[in-house]
């Protein structure tokens, strides 16, 4: 009997979340309140007092960056004033009446925590830091962050002024999708005016796959710290509040993230099917998913990969245009499902007319449809 067209992938992961004391034992952890969120799924892998209102303190700037970047053309130069560089904190000590472009500033804000350069970013575009304030709530309010409050750019102590665990994770994955955000954040210094500026965020030297973001403290907020990281395709989010020995905490709920967790993704850059066709140019046709699959995955099941499509191909396929199915199963249950595309058109061979035989079985084909089969041939 002819045998069936089955695509057939495993490996050695398992599906799901594990519970939180699974991954970490939260008296182990000096941070009165942390979270760590997959930034591509959105999965929150750990939490500990994650909804909890808290000052955050100069993580603040997380949120000033985005709204400045979303409302600025970086190369625009800004005029320091006097105003701005005497404000109290961390400083990138910004001249006075001297110019700086947005990125310049955007620079030494979130590198050496520069006050003077948030109310200068904040100030300029928006008269003070309580107008600039009202952007950075909006922004809030467009990412869900339902449970935080800005009241200036720099992150100073204000009793209105709070954030959670929880919102700043989803507002730092947000901001990580846009290249000059992590392009700043993940730098280890920057020379601005002959000035050298070192990153704050020491988690950029110490820590295996860091891309960012920002440190924080005030006497009241106490240390405070989000950082992102990267490994295998697969990019977490980490934030500590009002924790004492934040750098180790990370450096643990990170590498105990990445220990249990991996992803599995199926996408149309990395991931191709390919078919065989008959009476085309080509003797195979590439297919994708028309929606690239995305899951956040244990390590110690087993995964199947299945594709359902037609035993016998032909030419005349348009790109884009669906051809079959493919199905990802964990332990054998389906877990996701998504269209094969063609990646291309499948041309026609000029040399190559259809054989009798081959007319019947597109007939054939098209009248019975596509066969499944799981890892089985027939």
């Amino acid at each position: 009997m002819k045998k069936t067209f089955t695509f057939l992938l495993s490996a050695a992961i398992l599906i799901g979340i594990l519970p939180i004391s699974a991954l970490a034992d939260e008296h182990e952890l000096s941070a009165q309140s942390a979270i760590v969120l997959c930034a591509d799924t959105g999965d929150v892998l750990f939490e500990k007092n994650a909804d909890e209102h808290m000052l955050i303190a100069s993580i603040t700037k997380i949120m000033t960056a985005i709204v400045a970047i979303e409302n600025y053309d970086l190369d625009e130069a800004i005029v320091i004033k006097p105003e701005w560089s005497a404000i109290e904190g961390s400083s990138m000590y910004a001249n006075p009446y001297e110019s700086y472009t947005v990125r310049e500033l955007l620079t030494g804000m979130m590198l050496a925590s520069g006050n003077d350069a948030a109310a200068a970013l904040a100030c300029s575009l928006c008269g003070d830091e309580l107008s600039f304030a009202v952007k950075m709530n909006e922004k809030a309010a467009e990412l869900g962050m339902e449970n935080s409050s800005f009241r200036n750019p720099h992150g100073l102590d204000d009793p209105e002024h709070y954030s959670t665990a929880r919102d700043m994770a989803r507002l730092t994955a947000y901001c990580m999708e846009n290249d000059d955000f992590k392009s700043i954040v993940s730098s280890s210094s920057a020379t601005i005016k002959d000035v050298t500026y070192y990153n704050h965020n020491r988690l950029l030297r110490e820590y295996d796959g860091c891309i960012g973001v920002k440190t924080g403290y005030t006497i009241a907020a106490g240390r405070t710290l989000v950082s992102c990281a990267e490994r295998d395709g697969m990019r977490l989010i980490c934030v500590t509040l009002n924790a004492p020995d934040d750098w180790n905490d990370h450096k643990y709920l990170l590498d105990e993230a990445f220990r249990n967790y991996r992803m599995l993704s199926y996408c149309g850059d990395s991931f191709k099917v390919s078919l065989p066709v008959a009476s085309a140019i080509k003797t195979v046709a590439d297919t994708v998913p028309k929606n690239d699959i995305r899951m956040l995955i244990k390590s110690d099941d087993e995964v199947n990969v299945s594709i359902e499509a037609p035993r016998i191909l032909f030419a005349g396929g348009i790109v884009g245009q669906t051809v079959g199915q493919m199905k990802v199963l964990i332990n054998g249950e389906l877990a996701a499902q998504e269209d094969l595309v063609y990646t291309e058109d499948v041309v026609q061979s000029p040399d190559q007319k259809l054989s009798t035989h081959e007319r019947f079985m597109r007939m054939f084909e098209t009248m019975l449809g596509p066969y499944y089969a799981i890892g089985e041939e027939r």
